[in-house]
């Protein structure tokens, strides 16, 4: 099973308002029934060393929400049915195990779950498989280790659950920072202990979302706890690449590190690369939702 690599990338100018949401089950207060915020947004330039924001590409951001946190064990079940989280018992002290991020979920198993919850809720889903947003439609059974058979796609326009784009997953990370300077090196810290868990500091293991510091967007684990799944294919990246990645490839991208990583992994530079059926316990998403 192919594992991840890690790239550095380096961050531009964006315009976009990041809005955090609390997407239910993660100790939030906010609401994800607010259609108000800003609409797609088209950002151009580079900065020296970016593999996703250079010179000569124009990119949209879709996004209008994004969750504060990751999925939750409990959200996850609540949907699906199952936790097929590997971290199944024995949170940390004073953390409650149904707050622990969901793991051990491909690609293809959090498209499903973004389907699902949307409908669930009387959104608009996101994904299509062969032109059909109806999961009982797509022929797969979620944690069996296969694939989605037929292409899939994603409307950006549709109000339902979904997962970040590359550069949307990057601006987020970066609390909507529109210039080269006041960047930080974490998602909201330039010190990893106040914002991630990661291999020095969780014990070998999960935490319950949102027990470290936010970013100045008030998202919390951008940096660590578990890989975030991201929509595009892992490629590099040209003044044609669309502003949703790759146009085609063999390998998903995963953003922000893990409760197992090194803290050169967790940085809001690095990318990876992961197998769209892989799963492992330390890869996870966030869901984020697309102006109407």
């Amino acid at each position: 099973m192919k594992k991840f690599k890690f790239v550095s990338l380096l961050f531009l100018s964006l315009v976009l308002l990041a809005t955090a949401i609390s997407c239910g089950g993660g100790g939030g207060s906010g609401s994800d029934d607010d259609d108000s915020g800003s609409v797609a947004s088209s950002v151009s330039g580079g900065i020296t060393g970016s593999q996703v924001f250079i010179d000569g590409r124009t990119v949209t951001l879709y996004a209008k929400w994004c969750c504060d946190h990751e999925v939750t064990q409990e959200e996850y079940q609540s949907v699906m049915g199952t936790n097929p989280s590997s971290f199944y018992s024995s949170p940390a002290s004073g953390e409650t195990q149904a707050k622990r991020p969901v793991e051990q979920v491909s690609w293809f198993d959090a498209i499903m779950y973004c389907n699902k919850r949307s409908s669930k809720e009387g959104k608009t889903p996101c994904y299509t498989v062969a032109g059909k947003t109806d999961t009982t439609l797509w022929g797969y059974t979620p944690h069996t280790g296969g694939s989605i058979s037929g292409k899939i796609e994603c409307d950006f326009t549709a109000n339902g659950y979904r997962l970040p784009t590359e550069a949307e997953w990057e601006y987020f990370a970066r609390g909507g920072n529109t210039s080269n300077s006041g960047q930080t090196t974490y998602s909201g810290s330039n010190t990893i202990g106040d914002v991630a868990w990661y291999g020095t500091n969780s014990g070998s293991k999960t935490h319950e979302v949102k027990k470290k510091a936010p970013n100045v967007k008030g998202l919390y684990d951008m940096s660590g706890n578990v890989w975030e799944w991201c929509w595009d294919w892992y490629g590099t990246i040209t003044t044609d690449t669309p502003s949703t990645g790759a146009s085609s490839g063999s390998l998903r991208v995963g953003r922000g590190g893990s409760w197992f990583s090194i803290a050169g992994s967790c940085t809001v530079l690095n990318r990876c690369d992961y197998i769209p059926y892989g799963r492992d316990c330390y890869v996870g998403f966030r869901l984020v939702r697309s102006a109407q």
